[in-house]
């Protein structure tokens, strides 16, 4: 007879010749230690059982098992591993049959993999997305998926991290038959039941013949080893994944195993992993804010929109991907019509690549409507401002939006650097005005910046983060300054760069450090790409209220007046010939940026790449932990959430405040000391660093919950 688990989280109950184990532990059904011993205990108790003929695995609830519990990672391990429950499962003298309802990702495919038959119900989804934790599978993943859907499947499921509906798992082999209905339960026993009634025996994952075409597997292998070369350049955890496949080809099922683990746990203890599973819950707890807890959103089914343009489009096509009706306002008719023209591009761009039909996108364009007349906002419930970057004028669309919009509307502006107390002065309401600060293109960036000003109503940032999640954003809760969080310390790593292009380093080469660093794109690239007209006049608003003390490069001003404002002008601080997208060192640029230093009496140092690195870094710290002790930013990772979703921080480095973290906070203040020697003005150490310093603590002290 079956003995019982001791478990709390795997329960055991038999049904006929049945052995139904139920893995519950809520709300995901995660992988603990727990899970891992009742799961294993089960298995060796049904398989001694001469009454039990089949085993059947499913997840309590509306998944089977949705990864590993994240939260032990970094904690002493707790036997037994998940590779040996895997293992037992699939060495079990008996048929064991996983039924997948939900998620089966990460650790729960693994223990699906482990099972040697699994029927899949129509909102299954399954993945090994570790490598989005600076991860790889550690349980089999990378030895039993390939053999079972082929490397070159296996390979992009895991170095992508994508999930995969139940059809595609279908047509993968990686499950082998899918289930109509909601109860996995009921769909396993009968498949379990099946098997018993056809005499099948246990089928092993480990003996699939995925990989019998070698060739086929090793041009799938080198194709994925050159790719993540080019496009992971930097990461631990990809080119790992690539080569546990070909020790999968190479060598005997135990030995992949082995190797596996053994790889997994070096990636374990990559700082990579440390910066990425930071980014993981930084994301998750930066919508508590104490607004949140505060009050209820108000409702939120309608959204106007004043301005058509790239921003205003993208914001459009935002809330219309949220299901929701946009009335859009514009001056007159030519520009209401280039407004929905800007909306109408991303859909027709969509259909003509297949990933929507024309019935789809007529039915979304529905939900548009244009105006000329401020009167069509009456009825909605909040109203994004996305025009001019000018305070006068954003100034005179909100004493309009004050005449017409209903009692309890939203009004939202989406300036990038401007004083929104100052634009909610000039309404009537200003417990009902809130920043929105989108990022371009609106349609595309995650990030989303809620600016809240000083007499805004709870009620109304709730509506803000509730309108963040119906669009799929990540908020970040920002103070009034001028930038607010992530504008603002970008002007002063910026100002840091700019100051080492003057001091010797080229842009080409400053751009070149701060790609290695993980970076995308370099800073003069940045404006090239945004436009360098925009900062000129941010720079030229801010000229009357610079220290004439703190030193000023002019190098970003002649490039500007001499028209090049970047690509949009086929030149900038690069050459894009041709309209092209890339750009080429300007040789004329160099001559501009000597001309400069001359003109100082500069004599040009070198720069290594470490020491450019050092001082951006060094600026982008310094000045969000001054945002954070002005309470701009709730928390560190407030700041980081910013850079990792809105400034292409590298997210393996878990964003600049968890990098400061990584390096140490004293040697971030060493290097900003030393800098300020040559510039005291400018390199002048944030009070909250020195005295984290010396209290010996780091940012991460700071990340308390919020709200």
């Amino acid at each position: 007879m079956t003995t019982p688990s001791t478990s709390t989280v795997v329960r055991s109950a038999r049904q006929g010749d049945v052995l139904c184990i139920t893995i519950d532990n809520p709300p995901v059904n995660a992988i603990s230690s727990a899970v891992r011993r009742g799961l294993k205990e089960a298995v060796e108790a049904a398989d001694a059982d001469a009454a039990v003929k089949a085993i059947l695995i499913v997840g309590e609830g509306a998944n089977f098992v949705a990864g590993a519990d994240i939260r032990e990672f970094g904690q002493a391990p707790q036997p037994p591993s998940l590779p040996e429950v895997c293992n037992r499962i699939e060495d079990c003298s008996k048929p064991v049959v996983a039924a997948i309802r939900g998620a089966a990702l990460g650790g729960g495919l693994e223990i699906a993999l482990g099972a040697h038959y699994r029927v899949a119900l129509h909102d299954a989804k399954l993945g090994l997305p570790e490598v989005q934790l600076g991860l790889m599978p550690g349980a089999g993943g990378t030895v039993r998926a390939p053999r079972l859907a082929g490397a070159q499947a296996a390979l992009e499921l895991m170095l992508s991290g994508l999930h995969i509906k139940a059809k595609e798992a279908l047509s993968l082999k990686l499950v082998g038959r899918l289930a109509e209905g909601e109860d996995a339960l009921a769909a396993g026993l009968a498949y379990a039941n099946e098997l018993l009634a056809q005499g099948a025996g246990v089928r092993r994952t480990r003996d699939a013949q995925g990989l019998a075409d070698r060739a086929a597997a090793q041009a799938a292998i080198d194709a994925a080893r050159a790719d993540t070369a080019k496009k992971s350049r930097g990461l631990f955890s990809p080119i790992k994944i690539v080569e546990a496949v070909q020790n999968n080809l190479d060598k005997p099922f135990e030995e992949a195993v082995k190797l596996e683990r053994e790889a997994f746990l070096a990636c374990i203890d990559s700082p990579q992993r440390a910066g990425l599973i930071h980014a993981f819950f930084a994301e998750r707890e930066v919508a508590k804010v104490p607004e949140a807890k505060a009050a209820q959103p108000r409702a939120l089914n309608s959204v106007g929109i004043v301005g058509g343009g790239t921003m205003g489009a993208g914001i459009a096509v935002s809330a219309l991907d949220a299901g929701l009706p946009v009335v859009m306002v514009e001056r007159d008719q030519v520009s209401i019509d280039r407004g929905r023209a800007n909306v109408e591009k991303v859909y027709d761009g969509l259909v003509a690549k297949g990933r929507m039909t024309a019935e789809a996108k007529a039915a979304v364009m529905a939900r548009y409507t244009g105006s000329t007349d401020y009167a069509a906002f009456a009825d909605v419930d909040l109203v994004i401002e996305a025009v001019f970057e000018d305070l006068e004028v954003k100034k005179a669309v909100f004493k309009e939006l004050d005449r017409v919009c209903k009692a309890g509307a939203v009004l939202a502006t989406n300036t990038s650097y401007l004083d929104i107390d100052a634009i909610a002065a000039s309404t009537s309401r200003a417990q009902d005005v809130v920043g929105l600060h989108f990022f371009s293109p609106a349609n595309i960036m995650k990030l989303l910046e809620i600016v809240v000003p000083a007499k805004v109503s709870a009620d109304v940032v709730a509506t803000a983060f509730a309108l963040a999640k119906r669009m799929k954003k990540v908020p970040v809760r920002a103070g009034v300054c001028d930038g607010f969080i992530g504008n603002r310390i970008l002007a002063v790593y910026k100002q840091a760069a700019d100051y080492i292009m003057e001091d010797g380093a080229s842009p080409y080469e400053i751009d070149e450090a701060v790609r290695g660093f993980g970076y995308p794109m370099g800073p003069f690239q940045v404006t090239d790409l945004a436009g360098g007209d925009i900062g000129w006049a941010t720079r030229k608003r801010r000229a009357a209220t610079r220290d004439p003390k703190a030193r000023y490069v002019e190098v970003a001003d002649r490039v500007c007046e001499r028209g090049w404002f970047g690509q949009k002008t086929g030149r900038g601080f690069y050459l894009y010939p041709q309209g092209a997208r890339v750009g080429q060192s300007d040789p004329e640029v160099l001559a501009i940026v000597d001309a400069e230093r001359q003109k100082k009496g500069i004599v040009p140092r070198k720069f290594t790449a470490e020491e450019i690195m050092r001082r951006y870094m060094a600026a982008m710290v310094n000045e969000g932990a001054k945002v954070v002790a002005e309470g701009i930013a709730l928390r560190p990772l407030d700041v980081d959430v910013t850079f990792l979703y809105g400034y292409g921080f590298p997210r393996h480095r878990g964003g600049p405040m968890k990098y400061a973290d990584t390096v140490g906070l004293a040697k971030i203040l060493e290097d900003i000391r030393t800098f300020a020697q040559e510039d005291p003005l400018f390199w002048k150490p944030a009070p909250l660093l020195e005295k984290l310093v010396a209290e010996g603590k780091d940012f991460s002290s700071l990340n308390q919950p919020q709200g």
